[in-house]
This record gives C-alpha cells, sequence and structure tokens, in this order.
C-alpha cells in the first residue's frame, strides 16, 4: 500500500455515487465523498514515472469504488489481507471501515518478495509513505483479518459470478423531432441573440481556473488568438515523458449535444460519436486510427421499461456510429444515478476521441489573416461521404494549406462567430444569412485555407465560389459586440473582469550597467531543484535548465517524520554547498492561500543549515537564486526579495496577495523587460515584450509606495505585465492579478537573486500555437 493512509471519507462513496439524492442527502452522506490531497498525487506521479520503481510493479490498482476490498481484492485471485497493517489517518476505525473507506491518492502494488525493500527505498526517495499490508496466495479465496481474527473469507468463484442473473425489461421509446425554433428576426439580431444566450456563451472565466500550462506540453491554450478569446475544441499535447518527444501530440475532443439527446438518446448518442471525432479531425489529427472511449449518464432506472430503454437507445446510436465510420470505443464509465427529487439528467452519452498526430500539424480554430477563402466540408449525409470530406480536409491540412478549422456543433453562425474572437477577424455573410442557421450539422469543418480550391473540392462558405471573402477590420465593433455579449453570460458566476482602475502604471527603465561575475567559473554550473510537498514543476524547470546548458540536480526533501526534515536540511545544505545555483520551483501548499503558500518553504529555509548554506551561496560564492510562482511566494516571504537577505518579514514588506479577481488565472500573459540589472536578464534588452504563461490564484504583487519607488529607481522591478501594445496596464486582461504598477518580477539590490510569478521555464518549440509571440526570456 503505497501513498496516502486511511481515514473515513469515502465510506460508501461507489454505492452513494450510484443512488439517488435527495435535499437530505447534503447532511447525511458528506462521509461518501473523497477527500482528495493533491500532493501526495503528484508524489506518486513521480514515483511511476521512474523506470526503477515501475518495472518492479507487476500489477496495479488505484483506490476508487470499494477501497481496500477492491482496489487490493481485484489483483490476485488468492490473498490474505491484515487490515491492521493499513496505515491510518487516525485512530478509532473498525475492520469494515478499513475495508471500504475510498480515501484518495493511494496505490496497491503487487512486488516479488525479493524487490519489496529496493521498492520501498524508492517510495521513501519520494517522500512516500508504503507499507505491506498483504500477500497473494495458492488458495482462490480474498481473507481479511482484523484484531487477530478473521472478519472476511471468501471464494474467487463467487467474487468473479457478479452475484444472482438479474434482468429488466426494455421498450425503445420512438425518436422524437428536434429543430430549432423558428425565428423571424434579422440577421444581426438573431447573431446577438445567439451571441447572448446560454447555450453558446463563452465559459473562459471556468476554464482560466485550471492550470493549462502545467508540464511544458501543452500544444494549444484553451483559448486563442492574440486576444485568448477563440475556444479550443480539443486538448493537444505533448507526450509527458522525461525525454520529451516533441514529435508526436496526443489530442483529445469530446461530442455531446443534450437537447438532442433528451429528443432521442440513439441520434444524440450518434451525433456525439461523429462530433467527437469531427473535432479531432478539425485539430488536424486524421480519423483513421483514432479511439474512442464513453462517458454515459442516465436517471435513475427504476424498473420501468421506458428508462431501460434510453441508455439501450443511446448504445445502440454509439455503436452503429462506430461501424459506420470504423472506430472503436475500447473504454468508458457509465452512471445511473442522475436523479434528484423529480428531476432527471438528459440521456447522457458523451463521445471522447483520441488520436496522435504530429504537433507540427495540429491546428487551432481562430481565423488568421484577412483576405483567406473560407470553406465548409460537409458530406453527403452517408458514412462514406462523411469519410471523404475527413479526408479531402485532412490532406489539405496534411499539406499544410488549411490555417484554421473549426468543428459545426450548432450551426455555422456559433462557429464562425468563436472563430472571429480570437484575432477580431471575421468575415461578411451573402445576403439572405440563411445558410447560417442550418440545422445541426455534425462532422461539418469550417476552415480558412490559404488558398482557392473552389474548382477541386468544397463549396465555399457564404458566398459564391468565384467572390473573395471579405474579411471584417480587426477592431470590427461588430465582433466586440458579439463578444461582450457571450462573455456577459456567466460574467456573475465566472468572471473575467474587475473593475476599471484608473491608476497611470509608470513604465520603467533600468538598463544594465556592469554585471558581476561568479568568483569561481566553472564550464557547467550547477542548478539545485528542491522538492517540496506540493511541488509541481520541477521536471518543467530541470528540462529549462538542461535548454540552458546548466546541470540540475532535483532534491525530493522528506517531511514524513522529524528526523526526515533534519536530514532533509542536512542533504539540501550539502548540495547547496556544491551548486551554483538555486532553483525553488513552482507548486501549490497550505491550500495555496497568501499565509499558509509556501509556509513549509520558508520554514525550512530559516533553519540554521539551510540559511547558512543559501548566504554562503550568494554572498561568498557569488551564485544565484530563482523563485517562480510559489517559489517567488517563498523567497518574499523569506525577504530573498526585494532585499537580497534571509530576514524575519513585517507587514512593511512586500508581500503575494489574492488575485483582484477572486480566482485563478491561467493563461498566457506578455511582460516588458523593465531591468536587466541581473545575470538572469543578461541576453534580453529594456524594452523586449515576451510571452509568458501564468497559473495563479494569488499572484497580486503589492509593496508600499516608497518602497516601490525605491525598487524602481534601483532597477529591482524586473518586468512588467504589458496590453498588446507593449504599455503596463492594470487591465484584468493583461495585468491578471492587478500587481501594483503591473509588477510581474523583482530582483535583490545585487541581481542575484530573481523572483517571477509568470513559468518562464514552461516553454518549448512546439507549445502554445494558438497564442502567438516570443516565449523565450533566455
Amino acid at each position: 500500500l503505497l501513498g496516502g493512509r486511511t481515514g473515513r471519507d469515502g465510506m460508501g462513496g461507489a454505492t452513494g455515487s450510484s443512488k439517488s439524492h435527495t435535499v437530505s442527502s447534503l447532511t447525511q452522506c458528506g462521509a461518501e465523498v473523497q477527500k482528495g490531497n493533491a500532493p501526495e498525487e503528484r508524489k506518486l506521479q513521480r514515483l511511476f514515472r521512474n523506470p526503477a520503481a515501475s518495472n518492479l510493479i507487476k500489477r496495479c490498482n488505484d483506490f476508487g469504488a470499494g477501497g481496500v476490498s477492491v482496489a487490493i481484492g481485484e489483483l490476485a485471485d488468492g490473498l490474505k489481507i491484515n487490515l491492521n497493517a493499513v496505515p491510518k489517518k487516525y485512530e478509532g476505525l473498525d475492520g469494515t471501515e478499513i475495508a471500504i473507506a475510498e480515501s484518495q491518492e493511494r496505490m496497491a502494488v503487487v512486488l516479488a518478495p525479493e524487490d519489496v525493500d529496493a521498492f520501498r527505498a524508492l517510495a521513501d526517495e519520494e517522500n512516500l509513505e508504503s507499507t505491506a499490508v498483504a500477500v497473494v496466495t495458492e488458495s482462490p479465496r480474498m481473507v481479511m483479518e482484523w484484531n487477530g481474527r478473521t472478519i472476511v473469507d471468501m471464494s474467487r468463484e463467487f467474487l468473479n459470478s457478479n452475484g444472482a442473473p438479474k434482468y429488466a425489461d426494455v421498450r425503445v421509446e420512438p425518436q422524437q423531432p428536434y429543430a430549432r425554433p423558428a425565428c423571424d428576426a434579422s440577421f444581426p439580431e438573431r447573431m446577438l441573440e445567439m451571441a447572448g444566450s446560454l447555450d453558446f456563451c463563452s465559459r473562459r472565466g471556468l476554464a482560466e481556473r485550471f492550470d493549462s500550462t502545467n508540464g511544458a506540453c501543452s500544444l494549444l491554450m484553451p483559448f486563442g488568438g492574440k486576444y485568448q478569446k477563440t475556444p479550443a475544441q480539443a486538448m493537444a499535447s505533448l507526450i509527458p515523458l522525461p525525454d520529451k518527444n516533441a514529435e508526436t501530440a496526443s489530442v483529445m475532443s469530446y461530442g455531446f449535444h443534450p437537447c438532442l439527446g433528451e429528443k432521442g438518446p440513439y441520434l444524440g448518442a450518434y451525433q456525439a460519436v461523429v462530433e467527437s471525432v469531427a473535432r479531432l479531425v478539425a485539430a488536424g489529427a486524421g480519423w483513421r486510427g483514432a479511439h474512442l472511449t464513453f462517458q454515459e449518464y442516465f436517471e435513475r432506472m427504476t424498473g420501468e421499461a421506458e428508462k431501460w430503454g434510453r441508455p439501450l437507445s443511446a448504445l445502440l446510436g454509439a455503436l452503429d456510429a462506430q461501424l459506420d465510420l470504423g472506430i472503436a470505443a475500447i473504454g468508458g464509465k457509465d452512471s445511473m444515478s442522475g436523479s434528484f427529487l423529480d428531476m432527471d439528467v438528459p440521456p447522457t452519452l458523451i463521445s471522447f476521441a483520441i488520436a496522435p498526430p504530429k504537433a507540427d500539424k495540429v491546428l487551432s480554430p481562430e481565423f488568421k489573416e484577412e483576405g483567406h477563402p473560407v470553406y465548409l466540408f460537409l458530406c453527403d449525409g452517408t458514412a462514406d461521404g462523411q469519410r471523404a470530406a475527413w479526408d479531402v480536409f485532412h490532406a489539405l491540412s496534411e499539406a499544410g494549406k488549411v490555417k484554421a478549422a473549426r468543428a459545426v456543433e450548432n450551426s455555422l453562425a456559433e462557429a464562425v462567430m468563436n472563430m472571429s474572437f480570437g484575432n477580431g477577424v471575421g468575415f461578411t455573410a451573402d445576403a439572405t444569412g440563411n445558410i447560417w442557421y442550418s440545422s445541426a450539422m455534425p462532422g461539418a469543418i469550417v476552415a480558412e485555407l490559404t488558398e482557392d480550391i473552389s474548382g477541386e473540392y468544397a463549396a465555399r462558405l457564404g458566398v459564391t465560389t468565384t467572390e473573395p471573402v471579405v474579411a471584417i477590420g480587426k477592431d470590427s465593433a461588430a465582433i466586440d459586440e458579439l463578444l461582450a455579449l457571450n462573455e456577459g453570460v456567466l460574467e456573475d458566476i465566472y468572471p473575467n473582469r474587475t473593475a476599471a482602475v484608473s491608476e497611470t502604471v509608470p513604465v520603467l527603465e533600468a538598463p544594465a550597467g556592469i554585471r558581476a561575475a561568479p568568483k569561481a567559473g566553472v564550464a557547467r554550473p550547477k542548478v539545485l531543484i528542491p522538492v517540496f510537498p506540493g511541488t509541481n514543476c520541477e521536471y518543467d524547470s530541470a528540462r529549462a535548465v538542461l535548454r540552458a546548458g546548466l546541470e540540475p540536480e532535483i532534491l525530493v526533501l522528506n517531511n514524513q517524520s522529524a528526523q526526515g526534515v533534519a536530514d532533509s536540511a542536512k542533504r539540501f545544505a550539502g548540495a547547496a554547498r556544491q551548486s551554483q545555483i538555486i532553483f525553488i520551483p513552482g507548486g501549490f501548499s497550505g491550500g495555496d492561500e497568501p499565509d499558509g503558500s509556501g509556509k513549509f518553504i520558508t520554514a525550512f529555509f530559516r533553519s540554521p543549515e539551510v540559511t547558512d548554506a543559501t548566504m554562503e551561496l550568494l554572498k561568498n560564492q557569488d551564485g544565484l537564486m530563482l523563485g517562480i510562482c510559489n517559489g517567488f511566494q517563498a523567497l518574499i516571504k523569506l525577504g530573498l526579495v526585494p532585499y537580497g537577505e534571509i530576514i524575519d518579514t513585517d507587514d512593511a514588506c512586500p508581500t503575494l496577495s489574492y488575485n483582484v479577481i477572486g480566482r485563478h488565472q491561467s493563461k498566457i500573459v506578455r511582460t516588458r523587460v523593465a531591468s536587466n540589472r541581473s545575470s538572469w536578464l543578461s541576453k534580453v534588452s529594456v524594452g523586449d515584450i515576451v510571452n509568458v504563461p501564468i497559473s495563479h490564484g494569488e499572484g497580486r504583487f503589492l509593496c508600499a509606495p516608497g518602497l516601490l519607488e525605491k525598487l524602481a529607481e534601483n532597477g529591482q522591478i524586473a518586468t512588467q505585465y504589458v496590453d498588446l501594445s507593449g504599455v503596463p496596464t492594470m487591465d484584468v486582461d493583461f495585468n491578471p492579478n492587478g500587481s501594483v504598477w503591473a509588477v510581474e518580477g523583482i530582483l535583490s539590490p545585487d541581481g542575484r537573486v530573481l523572483g517571477k510569478m509568470g513559468h518562464s521555464e514552461r516553454i518549448g518549440p512546439a507549445l502554445y500555437r494558438n497564442v502567438p509571440g516570443d516565449y523565450d526570456l533566455h
């Protein structure tokens, strides 16, 4: 048993997730909910990425439904489980609770007896607790012992039988017609109505709460274009391996129509499959070689034949789509608990499609340039026609003739509207506008091409085949009006805006004079990268260090016990004295709130042994130090920025607080170099604009006015957030946290210590293809 300890959280969670709920569930079913433990999960990820550990594992299960009884019980036909050996969060759990609790971030692994010590040593290196709790036996029975007596003894034959046979009567209801309500309004009125509807509104305020750049693998940001307003339809990522295969991408998309599924689960599921594959194709991945996985969610089954007919109908629709397209589903998950009092979820089958194209072939949906022709790739309504249309599109994509593409989910108008937002580039329709509000066209793709292909392939969208497409101007008032409506629908729930700030932000300029060189030069400087509980950027940081010609050393610190912390301090101090640079990478800890984030990091650095080694490196060896995001928070709390010393900070010192917008921000921002009086910034010039990924909930730099002016005078304000014109600003679209004077990074007085919120380490040649800009701060 590896990882987290067992508590009463998730007690009966599997059963709870499969039953209908009432208003009393909130107070009566709290123990059914598992508690996540993200720092522990990160440790497990690190261990399993180590071939020395993963190659010792014969079988493995994570702890989901059923806890020990399932996670361990499924590993072999014969098992003897010692429940007393299971590590617990607290005392008082009885045998049943230990056996069925679904506490998270635990793994059950099967090892050969001779490999146990080696595996446990590797787990200890990752700050993970590991305990032998069971043995595989020849007898095909699952036996559990607790307090010296056997409390479970079941034959594998019985466990494999799934209990008594079950039967249900099924009646498939006829498909009901689905069509959008007729509308007599003018075309502009219909566009405005659509843009401001709940069905088609922007979800940017929700999506930006999730870290979209962690791992430095993201080929597409969730929202693209220079304005970052066009939603991507697919996830596109490099394969997250230590050696980072930069050629192959993993692209995944989904399809789902709740309104269509409600009218008929068969057609809803069929079109979900088609739409998921169309999105995949529009992202530059061909449909050939793609695979599917399904997520099903239906109302509680209470015996009525019509209720059972809905999941059956959906599965038949999905099956027919697979057979028609020649694409197989390789997995899935179902739930039959979508009922609350008298409310039921609509029949839901979500199709996910996944394929591995080349990274440089990945497409994004935002229109790129004015004057390019736009086409609609639409089939003749047959499966053969659908595949043929996709093949034509993919051939053009592979030939580099496609600049942007989007699968049609609802209507052409909705597709084109979203494609226009990212770069403020759209186009005019024909006089009638009739084609814009055609009913849903599963599998259709709107594409911006580099050249006219009207003589060979599809009919051009919205104009005759001989006229050029007329692009709307970049600052189109029409696009701005649609965007304001589109993003305003969910503003009160998932905000995108903050109150306007009239504060004038100065443009800072502090060019470098003479930079100090290290006292002892080395051919390949060594960079110490400590990993604390919650650190999640160490791999990205190490890769950035290697790209710079430096030698990274990742040091995982242990806090399982007081002795573990003491030993870690000793190891860190020894490694620091052999290094030229200390790099505290990003992550999360203590709930990531300003008063808790980085607490363990700062406490660790304040231990005398670590403080002495750190200051020895900075003061006597003329070494360097870097902290990014959570690492920046630690540097500020320690006083290393802006003071260059580990001091007891107080209310007069600068700090980092919650983002003004009141939520996590994950996006790409633009920063301007305000000072290069630092070895860290020796290869950029004052005034250079560099894109940088950010991901934080508390990156707002606060500083007293007098000290702020002094920092600027000393050239200690390294970088500022700027708008598209390169001007420092308080606008939340560009200054994501509301930092005073738009400060993104600061320096120590001698420039040796740099702290910054933006993840300058999360860069790569193929990344962030849908947000243009220079990402290399060198």
